[in-house]
């Protein structure tokens, strides 16, 4: 058979055109200025897909690795595989992600749950176009298989480690896509120099998720930020509870936190909580702490017989709690340096105001007149100031006085409602929870920034976006050596 000249010239057009077999997947492209071009394999029998990408990270404002996708309209979504990193040479830190993306730019908005090849497994995020990427660290390294989830403006990560099913690695973000987005998975080195190569087995997209049904449950996530690199947050532990307001112990050994009326510790690594019995039991609500030397717990809560918070002392293992504020309610929020004296909020006479009292309690003392809220009071780490919040101005800003309620002076001028200062125990910063203009008090399951500043007042930086509110931060959660923070963040879940 002949086969004439032009006829053999559009056969190998035909051919050259096709490109490889991509599978589920619409394109690849190599991101960024990547040095070595990608490639991608699709093994059809075993459901396979191979990837071979350099490129130096994807990072900070500037992305650079091979990506197989598909564009989709906007819309809630998953997307899983299984997930091998092949050798064991290269940098440690050069990963395979399942990732959402707006578009093929190497600046582009994009969520991806991110395995790398020394087993760290991360949430990442770019919220904006050219904006710089954070991250939330899972507790759990090298797992067997990845999900990156969109419900709405959030995105999630979850996995699976061994045979268990897919369980959420807690933490969220919100990205507000617009239009369409690309789906897949990504690749690179770490190293514009050289290739990684990644497979992703049983792969799963799934777009038509079930109906949102009845009320949200609530999943709330211990996370832990350091100051230093404030893009880096890790999870301490999560549970689909409502839980609140970490303390760091004073020797840095754990962390306390309240969850269904109890007040559990944890390692800062994670594990399971252990609850401190209290006999009689108080209903602690999230305004509990530890006095400096570690050797008492201060809670804040419901006793028996009476209707609305009071404070008491236990020993810090627990026992018997001892009542010290016998009017109600109050609300404990910080002790002195030397252990002698607590200060606290109480509705007195229609009015909130900050007291102190001595901690083997006693007569307390009005330390704020001005009308309305007067909340959240911290001493200092020198014991030469109380730091509070006050809506005396109209909006609830950050302010500080002496410890006999003297020389009250302004810290926060701006439109937010600012809320719980609490200070770096090296007497440096302040972080505090931002809500929003217009935001009433302080409530729960709402979009929140956590801010510092200077201890002594300056411009307020953001340190981290979350979905919280009350119970974030309502009390000090500075580690002992000033480079951690933890708090609690939270994600409604529908379905």
């Amino acid at each position: 058979m002949r086969v004439s000249r032009l006829c053999l010239v559009v056969m190998l057009s035909i051919a050259a055109c096709a490109g490889p077999d991509l599978g589920m997947f619409d394109g690849q492209s190599d991101v960024g200025a990547v040095k070595i071009a990608g490639a991608v394999d699709f093994d059809e029998a075993a459901g396979a897909y191979t990837l071979v990408g350099g490129g130096t990270d994807l990072w900070a404002d500037n992305d650079e690795f091979l990506f197989l996708w598909k564009k989709i309209p906007i819309g809630d979504l998953t997307l899983a595989a299984d997930i091998e990193i092949v050798g064991d040479t290269g940098n440690p830190h050069r990963k395979a992600v399942v990732m959402v993306r707006q578009d093929l730019d190497q600046n582009s908005a994009y969520a991806s749950a991110a395995l790398h090849a020394n087993g760290l497994t991360a949430l990442q995020h770019r919220p904006t176009k050219g904006g710089l990427t954070s991250e939330v660290i899972a507790n759990i390294r090298g797992p067997r298989r990845l999900q990156i989830a969109r419900e709405g403006d959030v995105l999630y990560m979850a996995f699976v480690a061994g045979e268990e099913p897919l369980q959420p690695a807690g933490g969220s973000f919100k990205i507000p896509f617009v239009d369409s987005v690309y789906v897949g998975f990504g690749v690179s080195s770490h190293n514009n120099d050289t290739t990684q190569t990644a497979v992703f087995r049983n792969v799963a997209l799934n777009t038509t998720l079930p109906p949102a049904a009845g009320e949200p449950r609530i999943e709330s996530t211990l996370e832990i930020i350091p100051i230093a690199a404030y893009t880096d947050r890790r999870v301490v532990y999560r549970a689909m509870e409502r839980f609140e307001a970490p303390n760091w112990s004073p020797d840095g050994s754990y962390l306390l936190f309240n969850m269904n009326g109890g007040l559990y510790t944890i390692p800062p690594t994670g594990g399971e909580p252990t609850q401190i019995v209290l006999d009689p039991p108080i209903r602690a609500n999230n305004d509990h702490g530890i006095t400096p030397d570690g050797q008492t717990l201060i809670i804040s809560g419901v006793g028996p017989g009476h209707e609305s918070s009071k404070i008491y002392t236990s020993p810090i293992a627990g026992g018997t709690p001892k009542l010290i504020t016998p009017l109600e309610p109050s609300y404990w929020h910080g002790v002195s340096p030397d252990g002698q004296t607590h200060v606290y909020c109480a509705l007195r006479n229609g009015n909130y105001d900050v007291y102190s009292m001595p901690i083997g309690g006693g007569r307390e003392r009005r330390l704020t007149t001005a009308d309305g809220l007067d909340d959240g009071p911290e001493y200092s780490p020198d014991g030469q100031w109380i730091y509070f919040n006050s809506v005396r101005t109209g909006t609830m800003q950050i302010y500080r006085m002496r410890p006999d309620g003297s020389d009250q002076q302004q810290l926060t001028f701006d439109d937010y409602n600012d809320w719980f200062p609490h200070i770096s125990p090296d007497g440096r910063n302040m972080v505090f929870v931002s809500f929003e203009p217009g935001v009433e008090g302080h409530p729960a399951y709402h979009d929140v920034l956590l801010r510092m500043m200077p201890a002594e007042g300056g411009e307020p930086v953001t340190i981290a976006k979350l979905f919280g509110g009350q119970g974030t931060i309502n009390v000090n959660s500075w580690s002992p050596d000033s480079k951690e923070f933890a708090f609690v963040s939270h994600r409604q879940v529908r379905r």
